[in-house]
């Protein structure tokens, strides 16, 4: 069990492709499915839009934090997937509006996500995107904690917006 991945601050772009992974089947979660099946594309471009905006009403800025610099192990590992060249230096600035932002998300969810890139053959987890197969694939278990674990730690534009219990 992990937590759920905080999608406020993400980018519109990215909402729309994870949705369109889950209906088409490409990330492999029953209930994401399922919700994803039942969007319309204007569904899909409304909840995209929705939470991209989210990200943008908090009053720090990422530039006002300092990012700590990884250890060496875990600069070694980031080299070694060359992590940055998709997800940007800072993870917070994905080279495509495709990829996700991951400075700040939960280590938990980043950790369970790297290895469904690694699961084969199960019809109810795992993912299927090339690039990020290739790349996971590489990784013992251990090294993708100490990935996810640094990453979460990096300041980012990803919250939890809380709702009101009296909607």
């Amino acid at each position: 069990v992990h937590k759920v991945p905080m999608i406020a601050g993400q980018g519109a772009k990215y909402i729309a492709s994870a949705l369109a992974a889950y209906k088409k089947g490409e990330r492999k979660h029953p209930t994401m499915r399922g919700i994803a099946a039942s969007l319309s594309d204007q569904d899909v471009a409304d909840l995209a839009a929705f939470y991209e905006q989210l990200g943008r009403s908090s009053v720090v800025t990422v530039a006002d934090t300092p990012a700590v610099a990884p250890s060496g192990e875990v600069a070694a590992l980031l080299t070694k997937g060359a992590c940055a060249s998709c997800h940007g230096a800072n993870f917070n600035k994905p080279i495509d509006g495709a990829y996700p932002k991951l400075a700040g998300q939960h280590a938990d969810y980043l950790y369970v996500a790297l290895k469904a890139y690694q699961t084969e053959g199960n019809p109810t987890l795992g993912r299927s995107n090339a690039l990020m197969v290739g790349q996971a694939k590489q990784y013992k278990h251990s090294e993708l904690r100490a990935i996810a674990k640094y990453i979460s730690s990096l300041p980012g534009d990803l919250k939890t917006v809380p709702q009101s219990k009296f909607r």
